[in-house]
């Protein structure tokens, strides 16, 4: 959860935005209030994909299917605007920690208790889901909110139609899911089924009972490619996973998508009927911890106020003290894999903007640049051609930077074709050489300013970064930085450049992590906000810098 930034609207539709949940390829996802009070969570398409028609077209057709979906393990479609300029669409909030940020952060594995009620209530999720004509195509642990109630499905962001045209096969090439969590038909870029969703299943209630990925991540031998090989030919490592669960886990990740369990038998093999009921669980499905903090997060929630009419005023305030909603979406970055090496984010230029036209006062919204249009691809689905893709993609910047569109992790290496000046960084351009002596960036020779030192920490999309500077001369290493993701685990460490105006680091080397995942980086410069903030940009950095704050 962020504060809102300056460009962003203040109001959507009839919704008062408070403040930004967390962003993904589709859009920018807030947290707002409507008129009569009520919590939701507002999508903001992406004004690129605004300018596509096709894409006008199929967000059409999921807002409907969405709406057709009103299940009660999904987060219900409460309204939304398909014709702007710049279109959204508001779901109920849904006040839970994602199951990522339990297995990951707060609690770790669950209990087969636990396990048996989720598996239950994302099999009637997928059932409703699929009863609506969509297939999920990306179940994963940040799109599982957990609830006293039980657990809700979010995000349809790349959901398809069950009957379409192409029969349910991705665009030639592209490779749509995220890694780790990816059915071996969707990495082969076959015809995806609603089979795909009962594969996921299984990957995510592996996780929740162990804390692992069923077929490794990207730190083990081979990277991504070597998770995508693993995910199409070898066995799931289901140790750890309670007995009682281990086959049903084991048959939703059979690789021939006609071998797996439909979800009604999976309700079946649970014996649903005796844990969970018209959308809730019938005893207390959580462990005590869980339940603590989810019921100190709704006494909060409620004290939360609306940031104001008087921050129309001030376009850097952010928003009143509260707490931090649990975020809608923290997870591993939703991959689309084009069929040629993909186009570095930091070449992507600016289109026309198309100003959000809000329904009360407020600063024009500059939206980000927007994709570009869909190149013609070449035909090719055989998985080794898509694993050469991956590698390929790699070879020019990290596979998340590529692929994802999220921003890349900040000491990701642009490829050789980057053009720093599209970076809304505002990082200079040219290579990272040490600039002239009393050029820009030259500084004066000393130490860290003390009002740097200390552990400041980010967001953005699954990955959580953690920035550390301690006093220091320079050319001393007075920076670590740590980043976190379910798909890898990243440090670096660099010295300090220039200080104390600007403050800038040298360019950073790796301590933790595995190429072509993890990667250094170039020089960068320090800049605290006025909002407390501490902003780093890398030098020809893909995409915006990401912001800081204390511990």
């Amino acid at each position: 959860m962020e504060p809102l930034h300056r460009t962003d609207p203040l109001h959507i539709g009839p919704y008062r935005l408070l403040s930004r949940l967390g962003a993904g390829g589709m859009g920018q996802v807030y947290l707002a209030r409507s008129d009569r009070g009520r919590t939701v969570a507002v999508k903001l398409v992406h004004p690129g994909l605004a300018l596509r028609e096709e894409f006008r077209s199929r967000f059409r057709q999921e807002v409907a299917a969405a709406r057709r979906v009103g299940g009660a393990w999904t987060a219900p479609v409460l309204d939304a605007d398909t014709e702007a300029q710049t279109p959204w669409f508001a779901t109920g909030y849904v006040a839970g920690p994602s199951l990522r940020q339990v297995v990951a952060h707060d609690f770790g594995p669950l209990p087969a208790r636990t396990v048996r009620t989720l598996a239950a209530g994302l099999a009637y999720a997928l059932q409703d889901i699929h009863r609506a004509g969509l297939i999920h195509r990306d179940l994963k642990p940040s799109n599982v909110l957990l609830t006293l109630d039980g657990p809700r499905v979010i995000d349809f962001g790349i959901a398809r139609p069950l009957e379409e045209a192409d029969g349910g096969v991705t665009r030639t090439g592209e490779l749509v899911g995220s890694p780790g969590f990816m059915a071996p038909e969707q990495v082969r870029g076959e015809t995806v089924t609603a089979a795909c969703d009962v594969f996921c299943l299984g990957a995510v209630l592996a996780y929740a009972a162990t804390g692992r990925l069923p077929f490794g991540d990207a730190e083990h031998p081979g990277g991504t490619a070597g998770l995508l090989l693993r995910i199409a030919d070898a066995e799931p490592d289901l140790g750890g996973v309670p007995a009682e669960l281990r086959d049903l886990v084991a048959e939703c990740l059979r690789k021939d998508p006609a071998a797996r369990p439909a979800p009604q038998a999976v309700l079946d093999r649970l014996g649903a009927g005796a844990t969970v009921a018209d959308g809730r669980a019938l005893e207390p499905w959580l462990p005590t911890a869980l339940v603590a903090q989810l019921g100190r997060h709704a006494v909060q929630l409620l004290d939360r106020e609306d940031p104001g009419p008087d921050r129309t005023g001030h376009p850097d305030a952010a928003p009143a003290p509260g707490p931090a909603p649990f975020p809608a979406a923290d997870a591993v970055p939703t991959w689309t894999a084009p069929p040629v090496p993909a186009t570095d984010p930091s070449t992507l230029t600016a289109a026309p903007a198309h100003p959000y036209r809000p329904t009360a006062p407020t600063y024009p919204y500059q939206p980000p640049a927007p994709v570009p249009p869909a190149r013609p691809a070449t035909a090719s689905t055989a998985f080794l051609v898509a694993v050469a893709v991956v590698v390929a993609a790699a070879a020019g910047g990290t596979v998340y930077a590529v692929m994802s569109e999220d921003p890349p992790p900040p000491d990701a290496a642009p490829s050789a074709s980057a053009d720093p000046s599209a970076s809304g960084s505002g990082a200079r351009s040219g290579s990272a050489t040490r600039p002239a002596a009393g050029g820009p960036g030259s500084g004066t020779p000393g130490r860290l300013p003390q009002s740097y030192a200390g552990t400041w920490r980010a967001t953005s999309g699954s990955t959580s970064w953690r920035l550390t500077l301690t006093p220091g001369a320079v050319g001393d290493p007075v920076m670590t930085l740590r980043a976190d993701d379910p798909a890898y685990s990243c440090s670096w460490r660099a010295s300090l450049r220039s200080a104390p105006d600007p403050v800038e680091l040298d360019a950073s080397t790796v301590t933790s992590g595995a190429p072509p995942t993890c990667t250094s980086g170039s020089w960068s410069r320090l800049r605290l906000l006025p909002d407390g903030g501490l902003r780093r940009e890398l030098n020809g950095g893909a995409g915006a810098p990401l912001t800081y704050y204390r511990e």
